[in-house]
C-alpha cells in the first residue's frame, strides 16, 4: 500500500502512530497537546489514517474511542522509523562534510579556534568536529566564526571583509 503523503505528513503520521501505539485509548486532545498542533489538525490525519487502513476505530465505552494500529499501520510505521533514520544520517553526513571542509580551511589559514554563530543539533555536529580536529570553541567576536544558514555552513575569516550588499562571506565552507 503506498503512502502518497508529503515529508511533513509522514513525519506526523509516524509521531501519531507511536503514540496510538503507546496509548490505544489517548483521546484526539492528548494527541493534539503531544504533538504542539489543534485538534482539528490529528481529527484530520487520524481519518486520513484510517481511511488508508492503518488505524481502526473502536467504541470504548460510551464517549470514549480506542485506536487500533493495523498491520498495515505498524508496516507503514516500521517503513517511516527507517525512512527517518535514513533523512537523519544523511543530514548528519552532509554537515559533518561541510564542518571537515570549514575546519580544514580554518587550519590552512592558520587558526585553531573558531566561535560557532547558531545553535540547535547542526551547531552540536559542528562542536564534535571541532573537537576531533582539536580546534577549540570559543565565543570570541575577534575569532574566525562558522555561520550555520539552514544546513548550509559558512567560514568568516577575521580579515574577511563582507560584502554590505551581501550576507555571504567572502570564504564560504558549503
Amino acid at each position: 500500500m503506498e503512502t502518497q503523503l508529503t515529508e511533513q505528513e509522514n513525519s506526523r503520521a509516524l509521531e501519531m502512530l507511536t503514540y496510538i501505539e503507546a496509548n490505544p485509548d489517548i483521546t484526539q486532545m492528548t494527541l493534539a497537546d503531544e504533538l504542539g498542533v489543534a485538534v482539528g489538525t490529528i481529527n484530520w490525519y487520524l481519518k486520513r489514517l484510517i481511511s488508508k487502513g492503518y488505524v481502526k476505530v473502536k467504541r470504548a465505552q460510551r464517549k470514549k474511542l480506542r485506536y487500533i494500529i493495523t498491520p498495515e499501520g505498524i508496516a507503514l510505521r516500521a517503513n517511516l522509523t527507517v525512512d527517518y533514520i535514513k533523512t537523519s544520517f544523511d543530514l548528519y553526513r552532509r554537515v559533518r562534510e561541510r564542518s571537515n571542509h570549514c575546519l580544514e580551511q580554518l587550519k590552512t589559514a592558520g587558526y585553531n579556534e573558531v566561535n560557532i554563530l547558531g545553535d540547535g543539533e547542526i551547531a552540536e555536529v559542528i562542536s564534535l568536529t571541532c573537537l576531533e580536529h582539536g580546534v577549540s570553541l570559543t565565543q570570541s567576536q575577534n575569532a574566525p566564526k562558522i555561520r550555520i544558514e539552514g544546513i548550509k555552513l559558512a567560514l568568516i575569516l577575521p580579515e574577511d571583509v563582507p560584502d554590505p550588499t551581501s550576507s555571504y562571506p567572502t570564504h564560504s565552507g558549503g
